[in-house]
């Protein structure tokens, strides 16, 4: 047998190999909710969670993971979404592997001297861009203040136009998109004017994109 048929036939018996342990990893599958039953994605630590620490964006990306486990086998509050825990704190330790449970999970303490909204301003939550920048120093960005900047279409052939639509806006809440990452487009709670709120909340029908960025020190 030639060095060419050797290597073809060695090339047909690993794609073979692959189409046969797919086939027992779907047949095991099948096998584990006909046993079981129905599986549901929950919310598994892939590494120690502390307590006291509110989980940050970047926590949340590097130490959840979303795991299809049978529907029998999950406690009662296990959460289905990373996005659920974005924010919040352990009240104790969580190990690796564990699985994380609303009763685990308390909101932020408010001691820290964060913005407030002041009169005349109220919580919008609207789709964004760019949240993943929020998080690059590490911690949550809630309680920060964002400038929120709209790109629009372009027309008749010409660029689009970029303004500032909302400066200096509290940031009350983050939470993922619907792919369940900051990464794309996120969910912003901001507090807004009633103009501002009116302003973003036609931007998100007509414009390319909603920015959110983090106000630059000065």
């Amino acid at each position: 047998m030639s060095r060419r048929t050797r290597a073809i036939a060695f090339g047909v018996a690993a794609v073979l190999a692959a189409v046969a342990a797919g086939a027992i990893a779907d047949g095991y599958g099948d096998s584990v909710a006909r046993g079981y039953g129905a599986l549901r994605p929950v919310v598994v630590a892939t590494a120690p969670l502390p307590p006291g620490t509110a989980l940050a964006p970047s926590v949340v990306e590097r130490a959840l993971e979303v795991r299809q486990v049978p529907a029998r086998f999950v406690p009662g509050g296990a959460l289905s979404s990373r996005a659920e825990a974005l924010g919040l704190v352990p009240a104790a330790a969580i190990p690796s592997g564990a699985y994380l449970i609303a009763a685990q999970l308390l909101p932020p303490r408010t001691d820290s001297p964060g913005p407030r909204l002041a009169a005349g301003r109220r919580p919008v939550q609207i789709s964004v861009s760019g949240a993943e920048a929020l998080a690059v120093g590490g911690g949550s960005p809630v309680g920060s203040r964002v400038d929120v900047v709209v790109t629009t279409e372009p027309r008749d052939g010409g660029d689009g136009h970029t303004y500032v639509a909302a400066a200096g806006v509290p940031l009350l809440g983050l939470g993922a998109g619907p792919e369940g990452e900051l990464t794309g487009s996120a969910e912003a709670t901001l507090g807004l004017t009633r103009s501002q709120a009116l302003r973003l909340i036609a931007a998100e029908s007509f414009a390319r994109q909603v920015t959110v960025m983090p106000v630059r020190a000065r």
